[in-house]
């Protein structure tokens, strides 16, 4: 096995205490010392460098049956991350070699090689493959391209659209030749980023009025895709300005995540009968096949600046749990990682 030398003796990890109810608090979770991990056979010890906090996570913190196994009340959570191997237990992985893995919010992790993919941190900043390269950006490739059928002159609408995802969205549907892109986001200053820095046609605040009439003075005419990180009243404002075979695609629901009571649903889906329109939930995990053609595709338009990203980076894995709760409450532009 071959190692970098005097690695600490412990690592720090996040562990679940116990089950949120509503929002997550912090005494919700501990941040507990264990000793150093030992990479078995096929395994390599990698010191994350970036760690990714993703909405699904809150879904993942419950005991509900859901797509994914919960999260185990005492024992390390999981999510994206990216670091620098130390040790090696792995033919074909050396050390000093950057993994992408999922072994994320704790200081230290032994990593089944086979389950890690390696990254270059000269082709793009390392946080960028924990967004605008990785999860998060094929959630956004595969969900226009393929579950929402865009087509060149598609008029598209994103909600939740200064987030990582979203914002993503919005820009390969301009780069790809949509007739109108329009967005929503929480707050004026995210309205100009959408417009200024991505792009986007038009942008409103949710939160200035009703988002069906600023939807419909956005896109008079109608749209044509939907792509929803919400939920709530930015479906229904969407079902109400679908045109004629128009499709949407359900990548989240932010809007309803924490809520202890069942959120009203839209009651316009009739609309669907009369757009023969499509409404279609999806997850990333079933659309990994697209992952060699994303990277091909878009590695180029984020190298030249064609797409742009924003980040933002919280310090210290203490601060980790701060960063997930202020991702819920979107206080994050972009991508939210934690730079360890």
């Amino acid at each position: 096995m071959s190692d970098s030398p005097a690695l600490p003796a412990v690592s720090r990890e996040w562990h679940l205490l116990s089950r949120p109810v509503g929002w997550p608090k912090p005494e919700d979770f501990a941040l507990v010392e264990v000793p150093m991990p030992v990479p078995g056979e096929g395994q390599v010890l990698v010191r994350n460098e970036y760690l990714s906090v993703d909405p699904y996570m809150r879904g993942r913190m419950s005991a509900a049956k859901s797509y994914s196994e919960p999260f185990a009340l005492g024992e390390p959570m999981q999510g994206g991350a990216v670091g620098v191997v130390v040790a090696s237990n792995a033919e074909g992985v050396e050390v000093g070699d950057h993994l992408l893995h999922f072994l994320g919010w704790r200081e230290y992790a032994a990593v089944d090689a086979k389950s890690a993919a390696k990254v270059d941190p000269e082709a793009a900043p390392l946080s960028a493959y924990l967004g605008v390269l990785g999860m998060t950006g094929l959630t956004a490739y595969a969900g226009l391209l393929r579950v929402a059928d865009f087509k060149e002159g598609d008029t598209v609408f994103v909600s939740g659209a200064a987030g990582a995802v979203g914002s993503e969205v919005g820009q390969i549907a301009r780069l790809k030749g949509a007739a109108r892109v329009i967005g929503s986001a929480g707050s004026d200053e995210k309205v100009r980023l959408l417009v200024d820095e991505y792009g986007f046609d038009a942008a409103f605040n949710y939160k200035d009025g009703p988002v069906g009439e600023q939807l419909r003075a956005a896109a008079p005419d109608g749209i044509d895709v939907y792509f929803d990180n919400v939920g709530g009243d930015h479906l229904q404002a969407a079902l109400g300005s679908l045109r004629l075979h128009g499709r949407i695609a359900i990548c989240g629901m932010i809007s309803v995540y924490n809520n202890t009571e069942p959120a009203p649903g839209p009651n316009n889906l009739a609309r669907l009968i009369q757009t023969r329109g499509r409404m279609e939930g999806f997850l990333v995990g079933d659309h990994y096949d697209l992952q060699p053609e994303f990277v091909r595709e878009v590695g180029p338009w984020v190298a030249s600046g064609e797409l742009k990203y924003s980040e933002t980076v919280v310090d210290g894995i203490d601060n980790t749990v701060s960063a997930f709760l202020g991702l819920l409450r979107g206080e994050n532009i972009g991508k939210m990682v934690v730079k360890l």
